[in-house]
């Protein structure tokens, strides 16, 4: 089976910035959510990917990640996927020795901006960067299933 183990915190200020160049535009969308898992579809650089991952909150949970042809990817996130569909781009920052997704969302969650690190163990260390802010990890709003349902624009402060 996959485990993933991630971590999730709001980012607090640009400087990550400076430690990248460019970004991946991703859209996608969730084909089904039950209180067990979530079935998601998503395109970005030129690729498409099925996903399926557990429900369970925390940072440990089940995933399941294949990839599929871009165009199907597009098609499914076009007729099988419930809107709206979450619009970010994805940047990758190095920070002591760990790779960090930072995820700028558009559309109905503009404004929300999320850092992410997967980790090989829950108990593993690293070093958290000077712009990551609040840990965010067990707080389901920020998980990008629930921003479909409840997108930032309805929530932020």
């Amino acid at each position: 089976m996959a485990t993933e183990i991630e971590r999730k915190f709001l980012v607090r200020n640009e400087d990550w910035r400076t430690h990248v160049s460019s970004g991946i535009f991703y859209r996608q969308g969730y084909m089904a959510s039950t209180a067990t898992c979530s079935m998601r579809v998503r395109c970005g650089g030129g690729q498409g990917f099925i996903n399926l991952k557990s429900a369970t909150l925390g940072i440990t949970r089940k995933e399941y990640d294949y990839p599929i042809p871009e165009q199907d990817a597009n098609e499914m996130l076009d007729l099988f996927c419930e809107g709206p569909l979450i619009e970010k781009t994805r940047y990758l920052v190095e920070h002591a020795g760990h790779v960090w997704e930072v995820d700028v969302f558009a559309g109905d969650n503009e404004g929300l901006v999320v850092a992410e690190i997967e980790l090989d163990a829950a108990d593993e260390s690293f070093a958290l960067p000077a712009w990551a802010g609040e840990e965010v990890s067990h707080d389901p709003r920020y998980y990008n299933v629930c921003l479909v349902k409840n997108p930032f624009k309805n929530w932020r402060a």
